[in-house]
């Protein structure tokens, strides 16, 4: 990822003004969402790039991303800020993202599932997310019921669940769910 890319902060969203910029940077990994276009095909749109606030810190700390406001660029310690601000366990889920984008993976939100991260291996438009991804805290109680309401809704939309669970140096659980009938 050679080429850097600018954003604007507003309020909670990161925005790539320039559709040819915007395109670019969504061709190198499905980052962010074109405005107005909620399940885009290609990169071959001609509006404004959204990202939220953890993929633009991905791509801030990667070196591809400069993030602006008022007109001044933000260093990543003031985008951290906003970060930990706007997110719930910003720390941990940002670990987990960093960790599956790392890994080559498509990382988009989760919240139409009801977890975390959808987590695809091609992208959207190519392939279906195989994955559902919930975040919680090595020390977090999961309850049966919770495990269970996860488990029907994976294997409703015929997905894997996988709970995340971020350690203190770095290393990250997961545990993957399989459904079976017997």
């Amino acid at each position: 990822m050679g080429e850097v890319f600018k954003a604007q902060l507003v309020e909670n969203r990161l925005i790539v003004w320039n559709p040819e910029e915007g395109r670019r940077l969504y061709s190198l990994g499905y980052y962010g969402k074109p405005l107005g276009i909620s399940k885009p095909k290609s990169a071959d749109f001609n509006v404004p790039l959204i990202l939220d606030l953890l993929e633009g810190f991905y791509l801030a700390e990667k070196g591809v991303l400069k993030v602006y406001a008022n007109g001044e660029e933000l260093s990543l310690t003031q985008l951290r800020r906003r970060a930990l601000k706007t997110y719930k366990d910003f720390r941990l889920k940002y670990q987990v993202y960093r960790d599956l984008r790392d890994k080559g993976l498509i990382v988009q939100p989760g919240i139409k599932f009801g977890c975390d991260f959808a987590v695809y291996k091609q992208g959207p438009g190519l392939d279906h997310a195989p994955y559902l991804v919930q975040v919680r805290k090595a020390r977090e109680l999961v309850d049966a019921a919770d495990l269970v309401r996860s488990g029907r809704l994976a294997t409703t939309v015929r997905k894997r669940f996988i709970i995340a669970l971020p350690k203190p140096k770095g290393q990250i659980q997961y545990l993957i769910f399989k459904w079976w009938k017997p």
